[in-house]
């Protein structure tokens, strides 16, 4: 009676640790599927932190906000003499735009196919001659500035 009662002890310890270390592997695995959803994470939003940081984005952002670049800045030396002459921070001028822009196909000026007449506030013009300036051929009825009377 006695070893049937030490073998039914022992085989009932031996299946509550397997029961454990079951238990225990199931965390282990739920914690590692954790680690892994949390390390995406971390990547993706340190990959969308390196996007807004990179400097044309910044400058981009910049520019939506009103901001200009700063213009020749002067320093403070040890003695307390200003160093350089400071200048004011100047909006640069538009640049220039080539003569072959993107809405004009190379077989010889007409518009792409991504504006069509049937979308709507689209209004489509002839293009001006080659070599032509831009507001020689606006119309006569557009208005001089698009910007509202800025």
């Amino acid at each position: 009676m006695l070893v049937v009662v030490l073998l039914s002890a022992g085989l009932l310890g031996l299946l509550m640790l397997n029961t454990a270390l079951n238990q225990g592997s199931i965390k282990l695995a739920r914690l590692q599927k954790q680690t892994t959803e949390a390390t995406d994470q971390q990547q993706t939003l340190q990959h969308q932190i390196d996007q807004q940081s990179a400097p044309d984005a910044l400058e981009r952002r910049a520019r939506e906000l009103g901001m200009v670049p700063g213009g020749d800045p002067a320093f403070l030396g040890d003695d307390g003499k200003v160093l350089g002459t400071p200048k004011e921070a100047q909006d640069s001028p538009p640049v220039k735009r080539s003569g072959n822009e993107p809405w004009q196909s190379p077989s010889g000026g007409q518009p792409s196919p991504a504006a069509s007449p049937t979308d709507p506030g689209v209004e489509l013009a002839p293009l001006p001659p080659a070599g032509a300036s831009p507001a020689a051929s606006a119309p006569a009825s557009a208005p001089a500035s698009a910007g509202g009377g800025r």
